[in-house]
C-alpha cells in the first residue's frame, strides 16, 4: 500500500496508458453500426464500467476469482472483426445478438478456467519467453498508428506535427526517466503524457469542446439495446474469440508474473480467467463486450517498477467512475493519440524486453530451442507485417491465425512438445519449467500483501 498521493499518481498513469484501448472498440463498432452520439456514449460508458469491475476483480479478487496481480482488463480488439461481420448480416439485430453471444462466452470462460489453466505446464522459458516477446512486438504497430494520429482516414494522418508530438513525448519520457529519481522517476510516463498534451494545445490537437456535451453522471442500463438474442453461428464465433482471449490472457498473466517476480501457478491463471469470464458475462448484460488482459499495462509495471496491485485497483476504481461519469472519461480522452503513441513506444518495447530476458533462461545455444523460437516468432510476426497473410483461409481459422500472439503461442507450444518431449532424448533437451509445478491444495490461496 503506497501513500495516497503516490497511489493516485500511479493509478492515473495506468488509466492514461489503457484508455485509448478501451475506448477504440466500442467507438469503431458504434461508428460501423451508425449509432447516435447518445448510443455511442452508452457503449463507451459500459466498456469503461466493465473494464473497471474486471480490473478490481483481477487485483483484489474474492474466493477463487482474480489473479491478485497488478493486472488491467478491458475490451479486446478481437471482437471487432466478428461483430462487424455480424453487422453485415443481422443489421438492426446486431447488438442484441452480440450481447447474447457475449454472455454465453463469458460463462464458457468462467467454467473452462480450471481446465484451461493447466496449460501452464506447456509454457517453459522457451515458450513463455517467445510469447512475451510477441506480445510486445505485436503492440508496437499500435504505437505507430497512434503516433500518426490514430485515424488513417484523417487528413493529418502521419503528418510531421503528429510524428513530432510523438517524438517529443518519447524524448520527454526518456529525459525525465534519466534525470529524475525516486517516485518521480517511476511516474515519468504520466509526466511525459502531461508534457505532450500541453505541447499539443497550440497545434489544436486538444479539443475540450466536447466536454460540455457529456453528462456528469449516468448509470449504464442493462440491455439498453433490447433483450439479448441467441444465434448459434454468432455464439460459436464468439466462443472462438473467447478462446483466443483466454490464450492471450494466460500468456499475459505469465508475463506479468515474471515482471513482478511472482511466477503464476495454475491457481493464479484460473483465477484470472474466471475474472475475465465473469466480467465478459456482465459486459453482455450492461452493453459491453468481451474482456481480456491489457498487455500495455504490463509494460508500464515493468518500466516503473510499481508492483503494488492496490495501485492498479485504484485504476479500476477510476475506470468505474469514468463509466458512471462520462465527463471524467472525457478529461482523460483529452490526451491526443500522437502523445499516446510516443509513450507506447517505451511501454510496448519494454514488454518485448521482458520476453527477451525470459528467453535468456532457455539455453538457446543447445538443443532445438533456437528453432522453436525462430519458427514461433515468424508465425507471430507474419500477421503483423502482412495483415492479409491469411485472407484465403476460412474465417474461423483466420480469426486465430491473424492474432500474432495466439498463432505464435500455439506454434511454440506444439514445437516444444514435438522437439523437446518426443523421442529418446525428450527428457534431456527440455527446458526446466518456467513456473514451479502447481500444488493441488484444497485450501484457498493465501492473499499476498503485495503483488
Amino acid at each position: 500500500m503506497l501513500p495516497p498521493g503516490r497511489m493516485l499518481a500511479g493509478a492515473l498513469q495506468h488509466v492514461a496508458t489503457m484508455y485509448a484501448g478501451v475506448a477504440a472498440p466500442p467507438l469503431i463498432i458504434g461508428g460501423a453500426l451508425g449509432l447516435s452520439t447518445a448510443e455511442l456514449t452508452t457503449l463507451l460508458g459500459a466498456s469503461l464500467l466493465i473494464a473497471g469491475l474486471a480490473t478490481l476483480l483481477q487485483t483484489l479478487g474474492f474466493w477463487r476469482i482474480g489473479s491478485r496481480l497488478p493486472f488491467v482488463n478491458g475490451v479486446t480488439f478481437a471482437v471487432v472483426s466478428p461483430i462487424l461481420a455480424v453487422a453485415a448480416a443481422k443489421q438492426d439485430a446486431t447488438l442484441p445478438v452480440i450481447f447474447g453471444a457475449t454472455i454465453v462466452s463469458g460463462v464458457f470462460c468462467f467454467l473452462l478456467a480450471p481446465v484451461f489453466c493447466r496449460l501452464i505446464r506447456f509454457f517453459p522459458p522457451v515458450v513463455s519467453g517467445t510469447v512475451i516477446t510477441l506480445i510486445g512486438v505485436s503492440l508496437l504497430p499500435v504505437a505507430g498508428n497512434w503516433s500518426q494520429g490514430g485515424d488513417s482516414k484523417a487528413a493529418d494522418y502521419g503528418s510531421t506535427t503528429n510524428l513530432g508530438l510523438a517524438a517529443a513525448t518519447l524524448v520527454a519520457i526518456l529525459v525525465l526517466h534519466r534525470v529524475l529519481t525516486g517516485f518521480l522517476q517511476r511516474i515519468a510516463i504520466l509526466l511525459g503524457l502531461l508534457f505532450g498534451t500541453l505541447l499539443a494545445i497550440p497545434f489544436d490537437k486538444v479539443d475540450g469542446g466536447a466536454l460540455g456535451d457529456l453528462a456528469v453522471f449516468e448509470v449504464p442500463q442493462p440491455f439498453a439495446f433490447g433483450a439479448p438474442q441467441f444465434d448459434v453461428s454468432v455464439t460459436v464465433s464468439m466462443l472462438v474469440v473467447m478462446i483466443v482471449c483466454m490464450t492471450e490472457s494466460t500468456a499475459d498473466i505469465i508475463a506479468l508474473g515474471e515482471v513482478v517476480d511472482k511466477p503464476a501457478d495454475d491457481r493464479t491463471i484460473a483465477g484470472g480467467l474466471r475474472a475475465d469470464g465473469l466480467a465478459t458475462a456482465l459486459g453482455g448484460v450492461f452493453n459491453g463486450f468481451a474482456c481480456t488482459a491489457f498487455a500495455q499495462n504490463i509494460g508500464l509495471v515493468a518500466l516503473t517498477r510499481i508492483r503494488s496491485r492496490f495501485v492498479v485497483a485504484v485504476c479500476g476504481g477510476f475506470l468505474v467512475l469514468m463509466g458512471l461519469m462520462p465527463i471524467v472519461g472525457g478529461l482523460v480522452a483529452l490526451v491526443p493519440q500522437p502523445v499516446l503513441g510516443g509513450a507506447g513506444v517505451v511501454l510496448f518495447g519494454t514488454v518485448a524486453v521482458a520476453g527477451i530476458r525470459t528467453l535468456g533462461k532457455a539455453e538457446l545455444d543447445t538443443g532445438p530451442n533456437a528453432l522453436i523460437v525462430a519458427v514461433a516468432l515468424a508465425f507471430g510476426v507474419f500477421p503483423i507485417a502482412f495483415p492479409d497473410f491469411y485472407h484465403a483461409f476460412p474465417d474461423k481459422i483466420a480469426m486465430i491465425a491473424e492474432s500474432g500472439i495466439s498463432a505464435g503461442s500455439i506454434i511454440a507450444v506444439v514445437l516444444n512438445l514435438l522437439l523437446n518431449h518426443t523421442g529418446s532424448a525428450s527428457g534431456e533437451a527440455a527446458d526446466e519449467p518456467a513456473i514451479p509445478a502447481p500444488t493441488r491444495s484444497t485450501e484457498p490461496a493465501e492473499l499476498p500483501s503485495r503483488a
